[in-house]
């Protein structure tokens, strides 16, 4: 279970086996059953949560009461509101879980502390963070120059682990489409219209 954990933070950084002690120590263990809300709109985001397993849904309601799905987070994945979490100020999304899922959790204090006592791990979410900036930023160009079709296929492409784990209405979120149009979408791409 922490072995993932090591095995992605041996991708970006090399520990030395206190070191790993250390790290592991800092987390806590957390399991969830499927639609658990863990955050909510106006909280302040505590924990940053590597998922073990299950998966996890990070989105906003707007004043429609309607939901807009910004991420989802599966095995070895990383979830938080980035904002809340760093600034410890209330935050404007939510996070749940959509399945059974195994977390492990640390602390922004905690954090903050294995910076100084590990300073490669600073490195290491460093690296994590640029890599969400990217991420992002493709997202939003690729949601003002691609059709919900190309939208889709590369929804595809990212989330392979997940793509039938998760609701279509959530899936239509994400993609920034109605599940109406999101059906409609995929009975043609069936049809290869």
């Amino acid at each position: 279970m922490k072995s993932l954990l090591l095995e992605k933070v041996a991708e970006l950084v090399t520990l030395t086996k206190k070191e790993e002690q250390i790290l592991l120590d800092s987390f806590e263990y957390k399991k969830y059953p499927a639609r658990t809300i863990l955050l909510k709109e106006g909280e302040i985001c505590n924990d940053n949560r590597f998922v073990i397993s299950g998966i996890l849904r990070n989105y906003s309601i707007d004043y429609n009461l309607a939901e807009h799905t910004m991420s989802f987070a599966s095995s070895g994945w990383w979830m938080g509101d980035m904002y809340s979490f760093l600034s410890q100020k209330p935050g404007d999304s939510f996070i749940e879980t959509i399945e059974e899922t195994e977390l492990l959790t640390q602390t922004r204090q905690v954090q903050l502390r294995i910076f100084d006592e590990i300073p490669k791990m600073e490195r290491f979410y460093r690296i994590l963070i640029e890599r969400s900036l990217v991420s992002n930023q493709q997202r939003l160009r690729d949601n003002l120059t691609l059709s919900a079709e190309e939208r889709y296929l590369k929804f595809q492409e990212r989330y392979a682990d997940i793509v039938y784990r998760v609701a279509q209405k959530d899936i239509a979120s994400y993609l920034g489409i109605t599940p109406q149009f999101f059906s409609a979408l995929k009975r043609r791409m069936l049809k290869g219209e």
